[in-house]
């Protein structure tokens, strides 16, 4: 499938930090693609790069065939961004910065009303539109800010760390958004995120440490290669999981062993009927990956 974003060689620093260092990869066209790293690891400056907000110190940023050294404008009209902190117009109802946001691309009149209601409808809106920003939760506000990057119909959209902190109501809302926009339009989705659990949903995954590459690849291919599985044994006795000769975690209910991969898992089980008589096998989670390839733990966590 084709690329619809190429990052080559990407440099960035401030002063003595290196806050991106020979970054290079691609997204395909319509995936979802998840860029993971602790806070501090580059993702928001390769962001604020992609946008056009930030200059870069070389490399090269191709976006939807435009490169961004010549062609920052075409970009820009192909991009929703929804950045960590809101960029909302605080003073302003949320009618009025919807509409003078819409105004920047062109769109205004019946046009705009179409677009706002179809917005309101899947953001759950109409209550807020009224409503001066300042006043409403993070968890509106959010909402909001991805109205305004949807505006547009952008060809892509990038999220940075959209979820963190919200209730889970409104993450749901999100990713009803997210997927109703992927599925409709073929937007291609860029996401950073902290809950681990999104970024096991994601087409393909990079994961930057010190604005390095430290990891890509599919999620499945990078908890195949980065993890073992994990054998959950219920209802035996210890005495036969130590038959086993492997090392193993004592549980509540359970026992619990880490194995290369299912090859072995099956192999176990064929060998030792008697003591898998009630088990279950259990991929190891990107958690998982993310620590063994950074040797960090992201701040919020989740369990796939």
């Amino acid at each position: 499938m084709e690329s619809i974003i190429e990052i080559k060689n990407l440099n960035k620093a401030f002063g003595s930090i290196k806050a991106v260092q020979d970054l290079s990869f691609k997204v395909k066209k319509g995936d979802l693609f998840a860029f993971l790293g602790v806070n501090g690891a580059g993702k928001s400056t390769t962001i604020n790069i992609m946008c056009g907000q930030l200059a870069k110190d070389s490399g090269q940023v191709v976006i939807d065939n435009y490169d961004l050294d010549k062609q920052v404008l075409e970009i820009k009209q192909r991009i929703g961004v929804v950045f960590q902190t809101s960029v909302l117009d605080q003073g302003l109802n949320v009618y009025d910065n919807l509409r003078s946001r819409a105004a920047l691309y062109g769109i205004s009149g019946p046009a705009f009303k179409t677009r706002l209601a179809e917005l309101s409808k899947l953001l759950d809106l109409d209550s807020l539109l009224k409503r001066e920003v300042s006043k409403l939760s993070g968890g509106q506000r959010r909402r909001v800010d991805i109205a305004r990057a949807l505006l547009h119909k952008p060809k892509i959209l990038i999220l940075d760390e959209p979820t963190t902190g919200l209730d889970p109501k409104t993450r749901r809302i999100i990713w009803r958004v997210i997927n109703d926009s992927r599925s409709k339009r073929g937007t291609t989705v860029f996401l950073t995120t902290h809950y681990m659990e999104e970024a096991s949903e994601a087409d393909y995954i990079v994961i930057i440490d010190n604005g390095k590459t430290a990891a890509e690849g599919r999620p499945i291919d990078l908890k195949n290669r980065y993890t073992g599985d994990f054998i959950t044994l219920y209802d035996t006795e210890e005495a036969l999981v130590n038959k086993l000769g492997l090392e193993y975690q004592t549980l509540r209910d359970s026992y619990r062993i880490e194995v290369k991969d299912t090859t072995q898992a099956t192999e176990l089980i064929l060998k030792h009927p008697e003591i898998f008589k009630d088990y279950e096998i259990i991929k190891g989670k990107m958690d998982d990956v993310f620590l063994t390839v950074t040797g960090k733990k992201l701040p919020e966590g989740n369990d796939k």
